[in-house]
C-alpha cells in the first residue's frame, strides 16, 4: 500500500476528531448546558486542550496527510521538484506537531478529571469551589452531591473531559503511525514495493 495513500487515511481519520475535540470543548464552557460567569468556569476549560492541542494543531498534519495522496506522493505544496522522500520527511515534522497538541490535550484533561469540576457547594453564590481535591470522587459517585449547581456538573466534566482524553490518545496514536508511515517513505520511497506507485 502506497504510504501517501496510508496517510490520506490517518489525515481523514484525523479531521473528525479534531471537530469532536472542538465541539467538546466549546461545551465545556457551558457547564450542564448552562451559562455561568466566566469565574465558575472550571480552570482547565481555559487551557484550550480541546480547541487548541486535539483541535486546531490537529488540523495541520491532517492537511499535509491529506496533500500527500493528492500529489501522488511525489511533491511537497504542489511542488514535484521536492521529491518524494521530502514530502514523506515533512509530514513526520506535521506528525510531531501532532503528537504535541495531542499530548497536550491529554495532559489537560488528566489534570482536569483529576481535579474535578468547579461548582457552588452552598446556598451562598460566592462559594464556587472545587470540592475534589485529589480524584476521590471518580470512585464515589456519592461525593458527587457535594456540587449543588450547575445540576449534573459533575457528570458533564467527567464525560466531555474523558472524551477529550480519550480522542487525545487516539490522534497522537495516528500521529505517530504517521511518523513511522513517513520515515518508511523517506527511506523506500512512497511506495516501497516499486518507484512508480503502482503496489
Amino acid at each position: 500500500m502506497c504510504s501517501g495513500s496510508f496517510a490520506k487515511c490517518l489525515g481523514i481519520s484525523l479531521i473528525p476528531l479534531a471537530i469532536i475535540c472542538v465541539l467538546c470543548n466549546i461545551l465545556l464552557f457551558f457547564p450542564s448546558g448552562e451559562s455561568v460567569d466566566r469565574d465558575n468556569i472550571t480552570d482547565e476549560v481555559w487551557y484550550f486542550g480541546g480547541l487548541l492541542g486535539s483541535g486546531v494543531l490537529m488540523i495541520f498534519p491532517a492537511l499535509v496527510f491529506l496533500g500527500l495522496k493528492n500529489n501522488d506522493c511525489c511533491g511537497c505544496c504542489g511542488n514535484e521538484s521536492c521529491g518524494r522522500r521530502f514530502a514523506m520527511l515533512s509530514s513526520m515534522l506535521f506528525a510531531g506537531v501532532g503528537v504535541l497538541g495531542a499530548g497536550y490535550s491529554v495532559i489537560v484533561s488528566s489534570v482536569a478529571l483529576s481535579h474535578g469540576p468547579k461548582c457552588l457547594t452552598s446556598g451562598n453564590i460566592t462559594d464556587w469551589v472545587y470540592p475534589f481535591s485529589n480524584g476521590d470522587y471518580l470512585a464515589d459517585k456519592d461525593l458527587w452531591a457535594l456540587c449543588l449547581l450547575p445540576a449534573g456538573v459533575v457528570s458533564w466534566h467527567l464525560s466531555l473531559f474523558s472524551v477529550l482524553l480519550v480522542m487525545g490518545i487516539i490522534q497522537a496514536v495516528l500521529c505517530a503511525v504517521q511518523v513511522l508511515n513517513g520515515l518508511l517513505g523517506a527511506l523506500c520511497g512512497c511506495c516501497c514495493g516499486g518507484s512508480d506507485g503502482s503496489n
